[in-house]
């Protein structure tokens, strides 16, 4: 590991990696228990994978943004440390499978040396933070989201407050109200708005809170119509310390924000967000407009327009993954990337065929493609020519054939069955059935292989879930059919319903039949969220109900797709929430590593972080105690309570004013040079009354 110390410039980041290394020997070593370390390896973008022994890693890419040296350094790394495939997320990530473990540490080194991050790409913290891939180019953008967007992420990078919640935090930024980041589906979702105020222009943003897909589809409330754009990251920090605080820590399927949201119902939520405002680190937030300049335009090609490869194929990829910029005279490129998945070999290919064609900067988009900006006209023939021949000039971005899919049973633990081969089947289909809905861009199909939707099936118009069915003392692989979700706009959204269960081998027949009905009975421009209200639901069910007929199953429909031996479910324990860590002697450890990052944060004159890893070091060390009596706390909010209940006003432990009186003051002050000393003081004693009650009882038990 010596090699990569010298070579890095970020003392953090050199930090960071070495600790992960010392932590993997010490895990190696049976020092750390296994629920601890996955949460420290999840939190460094190190994720378990179906197959034993290797890992997903998970590149962290703000808002899709990544340069050509970047992408190349990844495709270096895939080939070195994976499988020589880079996989394109929903989240505008890139994932490489089949990693060591051992290696991991290294793996980061090199790819931080291009200012890469894996740093909270999984775990229980703030996820990447997403936003539309045209961001900058938008004809129809009020600004730039980008810059803010990366404000963002920059802000909770390492955030004392979002290390370690009960469970994930997304947000997405929208560049117009068409809302293709999905602002409605996500915990804060920011669409940008502008307005005028004595005859000055200001920024803001509508905003939605409480959002969110997985098994349980909620969509989010508009709470604020103009949030201005100072408050942007104030607002963000008081939502993601109610979550901290008051989320559900013990059962991770009700631990997301919506079912906070849900418990105690939003105009309580409102209340402890402003009333958190008090002991945010920044009370306003100038983000720099400038952070993300616009790539560098090409320049002029003196040499004449390349010939065509195929001319008609040109022609229909120019109509439907072409788009003019709001720079004039610059377009656009949309790639559909089948399932996500780009080869290392494809991927250079593309970066060496289309330098000098485009800018210097590709985003990955939330269907898994990738976007090309800043094309010249004269130059869209070229760009097509390289992507025909590397097989990635597909026509129908975004439309009817372009499938959103997850990896499925290929990698994931939770993966019910095979999501990808069957996103192939159904594109392969459209294209030889439907072709004419490569143009239709109002209609679209999603997967996952189960029912947590990394593939988004639960905002799709048509969308499937991997499932499973029994019959003649076998199990069938199924899927599960929802229907009439989507984009409203503006940031409205509509989860989609669940239908009917199908044996996985009919989804052809439920899209043939959803799809004629829809030409045969929808009127003239109807679009498919007003057909499928006026159908409804039931009429869906009804038409397809025959297809769950279990009686009719062939042999060939016991097998998934893409597999040749009869199907088996064979679902892992679920990393993407993270890990609930309740061992008494690993919570003393964690207030003891708090403690002393609370000092170091101190000593730099970081009070605010100080405090809050004050904070932690009350949270952990009382829930330890809590733990020693059989009491299992769901939040910290109930860690605060419990802890009054059955310490303080039993006489047990004498804090003046109670336990609660002494935690909460965090939020009644300003993050302070003097409160930081005297609420760590707190702690300190805190911690140590813990820690000599806990040895006394050790003795006593010894």
């Amino acid at each position: 590991m010596q090699s990569f110390r010298t070579e890095l410039e970020n003392p953090v980041v050199e930090k960071e990696i070495i600790d992960l290394e010392r932590k993997i020997r010490e895990y190696q070593e049976g020092k750390i228990a296994e629920e601890k370390f996955r949460s420290l390896r999840l939190a460094r973008g190190v994720y378990g994978q179906r197959q034993p022994g290797v890992q997903m890693v998970r590149i962290k890419l703000p808002f899709g943004k990544v340069t050509f040296k970047q992408l190349l350094r990844i495709a270096d790394i895939s080939d070195e440390y994976a499988i020589r495939n880079l996989h394109l997320t929903t989240r505008q990530d890139i994932q490489i499978h089949y990693v060591s473990l051992d290696r991991t540490p290294e793996l980061w080194a090199k790819l931080a040396q291009d200012d890469i991050t894996l740093r909270e790409a999984c775990g229980n913290t703030v996820r990447n933070v997403t936003a539309s891939p045209n961001a900058g180019i938008d004809p129809e953008e009020p600004f730039d989201v980008s810059p803010y967007a990366h404000a963002l992420f920059s802000y909770f990078l390492r955030n004392p407050i979002c290390q370690e919640m009960g469970r994930k935090f997304k947000f997405a930024f929208s560049s117009s109200v068409r809302d293709t980041a999905f602002s409605y589906a996500h915990d804060l979702g920011f669409i940008p708005k502008i307005r005028t105020v004595d005859g000055r222009e200001e920024r803001g943003f509508k905003v939605m809170l409480g959002g969110g897909l997985g098994a349980q589809p909620m969509i989010a409330h508009v709470v604020h119509e103009f949030l201005p754009e100072d408050q942007l990251i104030p607002y963000s920090e008081s939502v993601i310390r109610v979550f901290d605080r008051y989320g559900e820590r013990n059962n991770r399927n009700k631990a997301r924000f919506k079912f906070l949201i849900q418990k105690i119902g939003l105009e309580e939520v409102l209340r402890l967000i402003d009333e958190e405002r008090m002991a945010n680190k920044v009370k306003s937030f100038a983000v720099d407009r400038d952070a993300v300049p616009q790539p560098e335009p090409p320049a002029e090609q003196e040499s004449a327009a390349s010939p065509i490869a195929d001319p008609l194929a040109y022609t229909l990829w120019e109509k439907t993954n072409v788009y003019p910029q709001k720079q004039e005279g610059f377009y656009s490129v949309y790639m559909k990337v089948p399932t996500g998945d780009l080869s290392t070999a494809n991927a250079r290919k593309l970066v060496d065929g289309v330098r000098g064609h485009i800018a210097d900067e590709i985003r990955i988009t939330q269907n898994q493609g990738l976007l090309l900006k800043f094309v010249r006209k004269e130059s869209l023939p070229h760009v097509f020519n390289v992507l025909h021949e590397i097989g990635l000039s597909a026509p129908g971005f975004d439309s009817v054939a372009d499938v959103t899919t997850c990896p499925g049973t290929d990698t994931c633990n939770l993966g019910i069955s095979n999501s990808t081969e069957m996103a192939r089947v159904i594109e392969d289909f459209i294209y030889q059935e439907y072709a004419d809905l490569v143009y239709n861009r109002e209609l679209k199909i999603k997967i996952s292989g189960c029912m947590n939707s990394c593939g988004q099936h639960g905002l799709a118009h048509i969308g499937f879930h991997g499932s499973s069915l029994k019959a003649a003392g076998k199990v069938v692989p199924a899927a599960q059919v929802m229907l009439g979700g989507g984009t409203l706009g503006d940031g409205l959204g509509r989860a989609a319903d669940r239908v009917v269960k199908v044996p996985s081998k009919r989804v052809i027949g439920v899209l043939r039949l959803i799809l004629d009905d829809y030409a045969e009975h929808a009127a003239a421009g109807e679009l498919f969220h007003d057909y499928y209200d006026r159908q409804t639901k039931d009429y869906f069910y009804r038409l397809l109900k025959p297809l769950a007929d279990l009686a009719t199953l062939t042999e060939d429909e016991f097998v998934d797709w893409g597999h040749e031996e009869t199907f088996q479910t064979a679902i892992g324990v679920g990393e993407c929430a993270g890990v609930i860590i309740d061992l008494v002697a690993t919570l003393l450890f964690e207030a003891e590593e708090k403690l002393s990052w609370a000092n170091e944060s101190y000593r730099e004159g970081a009070y605010a972080d100080a405090i809050y890893h004050a904070y932690s070091v009350f949270i952990s060390a009382a829930k330890a105690l809590l733990l020693d009596k059989g009491i299992n706390s769901s939040s910290q909010h109930g860690i605060i309570k419990d802890f009054d209940t059955n310490f303080v006003e039993t006489g047990e432990i004498a804090i003046f004013g109670g336990f609660g009186e002494q935690v909460l003051q965090i939020n009644r002050h300003d993050p302070s040079e003097a409160f930081a000393k005297q609420y760590l003081a707190s702690a300190i004693g805190f911690y140590e009354t813990v820690k000599a009650k806990r040895e006394v009882r050790d003795a006593v038990n010894a």
